[in-house]
């Protein structure tokens, strides 16, 4: 057994039926069919309380072992990584952020960006009138630079914006004052100690991006947001200050006020505040970390949702109620039910047809597609048998396979180019193939490590082939 998986089950979380911990199977499996109702696409759901796992479950292809990207969930993490380095002596939250970059001032410091401290970059209060990612790409050199250049309008502190480059900006302040990446440094500190195996996406500079770019399995979200719930205690040994977490979970700065939105109840050090008592960590398309410390619980949910507060609205609705004091009694037909409900949870492929008239005329002939450039041509073989279907595509001295199942998802791996797809090293993949009419074959693909999902459509007219990308998510 190796070091890592020998760390990892060591910290994995113990499994406890949902009476024992006093919350109703029956609610929980009303939460799960609220989310099918509300057709809000779910890839996995972690509900723990008293530091252990009620109820879990992931939607197929999705499963327990794969990460998942978190988007702005990662901004949690870092703020982390600045407690730890306040914890160090390393910086402290009124350090002002031009202090680290003497090189990469620009030649006329305004009073603002003078006056502006990691505290304000941490509580989105930078001064910015608006969200300045739009004034610059995150993946280009130069991305300090880029941030001390734009205009700070206001009085840092005064102004509540949100802020994805001020979070890259403070994992680039940890690696100034450490010398290591973000990533390198919470390691030993957090990561490890939490048995989190995680992929953090590296800027052109070298700095892990610490608005967007990690990767963790779900049960790691959840062990972080039970170690805030914790007070920053994990399996007895403490990883972070109780004044941290306190100040990092608490409401620094007012972003509104509002009785349905969870997005106006405040803002702390890269956590929202959330109605009912609770704070989370969030990312876009419904990646959550949610904590309820009266009701001793987290919830940890990955997703491709657009409305986001929808997801929080049925915690609140079905989950958070049905948290009681003390043990229920036993509900054997209950938790059957979930445990059944839970364990068969799936995403439909768009098509489940798996054969067409044309099959034998189409299954391994060659096809010559342009490209949206006029100069690109690929040639396009697509082979089907019993079950599956693999999609050969050649460019040159390129080639690339696409396995999918016909009617199913077929699990594997592809370094095919394409939007969301194309990364250094092969990307995990789930594909489904299937016919929506006689001539046209419907190709989804997910990468399954993320939340994104492409459809391709190929439309066979005798020696011509058609392809269409329809736009992902």
């Amino acid at each position: 057994m190796s070091g890592g998986i020998a760390m990892e089950r060591a910290s994995a979380l113990i499994r406890k039926d949902p009476e024992t911990l006093g919350i109703s199977s029956r609610a929980i499996s009303d939460f799960i069919d609220a989310v099918h109702e509300s057709k809000l696409e779910l890839h996995s759901f972690m509900l723990l309380r008293h530091c252990a796992v009620a109820a879990e479950g992931w939607w197929a292809p999705y499963a327990p072992e794969f990460r998942h990207a978190l988007y702005s969930l990662t901004k949690s993490f870092t703020s982390t990584g600045i407690g730890l380095a306040v914890q160090e002596g390393r910086l402290s939250l009124d350090d002002q952020v031009i202090s680290f970059f003497p090189d990469d001032q620009p030649s006329d410091v305004s009073e603002n960006l003078a006056a502006m401290r990691i505290r304000h970059l941490l509580t989105m209060s930078t001064g910015h009138s608006s969200d300045v990612v739009d004034g610059f790409r995150l993946g280009e050199s130069g991305l300090v630079r880029a941030f001390l250049e734009l205009p700070v309008e206001h009085v840092p502190g005064t102004h509540f914006v949100y802020n994805t480059p001020a979070s890259c900006m403070l994992s680039a302040i940890v690696t100034k004052v450490t010398g290591q990446t973000l990533a390198d440094y919470l390691k030993p500190r957090l990561l490890d100690p939490l048995g989190i195996d995680a992929d953090w996406e590296l800027t052109a500079e070298g700095i892990s991006n610490g608005g967007y770019g990690l990767s963790i399995r779900t049960e790691d979200i959840a062990k972080f947001g039970q170690l805030y719930l914790n007070k920053g205690v994990w399996q007895g040994r403490r990883l972070l200050p109780e004044e941290w977490v306190s100040q990092a979970t608490s409401k620094q700065v007012s972003n509104g006020n509002s009785d349905t939105s969870d997005w106006m109840q405040g803002y702390g050090y890269q956590f929202w505040m959330c109605r009912y008592g609770a704070f989370r960590g969030d990312g876009m398309f419904g990646q959550y970390c949610v904590v309820m410390p009266s009701q001793d619980a987290v919830v940890a949910i990955t997703a491709n949702v657009t409305d986001m507060q929808a997801v929080l609205n049925l915690v609140w609705k079905h989950l958070l109620p049905a948290m009681g004091d003390r043990p229920l009694p036993e509900d054997r037909e209950a938790r059957e039910t979930l445990t059944q409900k839970l364990s068969s949870l799936a995403i439909q492929p768009p098509v489940t047809r798996t054969s067409s008239p044309i099959v034998s005329d189409v299954s391994g002939k060659r096809f010559s597609v342009k490209g949206t450039d006029r100069d690109l041509i690929w040639d396009i073989v697509v082979t089907f048998s019993q079950d599956k279907c693999v999609v050969g595509l050649d460019r040159g001295k390129e080639h690339y396979d696409l396995e999918c199942g016909l009617g199913y998802w077929l699990r594997s791996e592809t370094n095919l180019p394409g939007r969301r797809l194309a990364k250094p090293e092969p990307v995990k993949i789930a594909a489904s193939a299937g016919w929506s009419d006689d001539s046209t074959l419907l190709i989804a693909i997910r990468p399954i490590e993320t939340p994104s999902v492409q459809t391709v459509a190929l439309r066979f007219d005798g020696d011509s082939l058609t392809v269409e990308t329809r736009k992902p998510r």
